[in-house]
């Protein structure tokens, strides 16, 4: 995928809910749950590991202003931040993004063992 048909490389005026120098923050559009955050590098990188330090620095800011607009708009009681990095991991928008995605109480029956769910047989220890 390259920056003229990614998704990530031009976002509608109405997708961008904060943003920085380097990075913005839009809703997922297939939600994990209510609220579902991206946080997404302006320029067009496959990979967290192709960021830049002034990339990484922005994007981790980003996501602790993203989990205070979260918690001031609509009170979550805890999140999964998670990179899904390259196919087999599950990326399907080969543009770097990291999810955040709100967890409110009773959402499932056992939450325990959270991210370790990709592969769902190591989710319990």
């Amino acid at each position: 995928m390259d920056p003229v048909t990614c998704i990530f490389c031009t976002p509608g005026p109405d997708d961008i809910i904060l943003d920085n120098e380097y990075a913005y923050a839009r809703y997922d559009t297939y939600p994990v749950s209510p609220r579902h955050l991206l946080i997404i590098p302006k320029r067009h990188i496959s990979s967290i590991f192709h960021a830049t330090e002034e990339e990484i620095t922005a994007l981790w800011e980003l996501v602790r202003d993203a989990k205070g607009f979260l918690d001031r708009n609509y009170s979550p009681d805890g999140y999964n931040i998670g990179i899904n990095d390259g196919i087999p991991a599950g990326q399907t928008v080969i543009h770097l993004h990291i999810h955040i995605i709100p967890r409110y109480s009773g959402d499932m029956v056992d939450p325990e063992g959270g991210v370790r769910g990709v592969i769902p047989e190591k989710q319990k220890y």
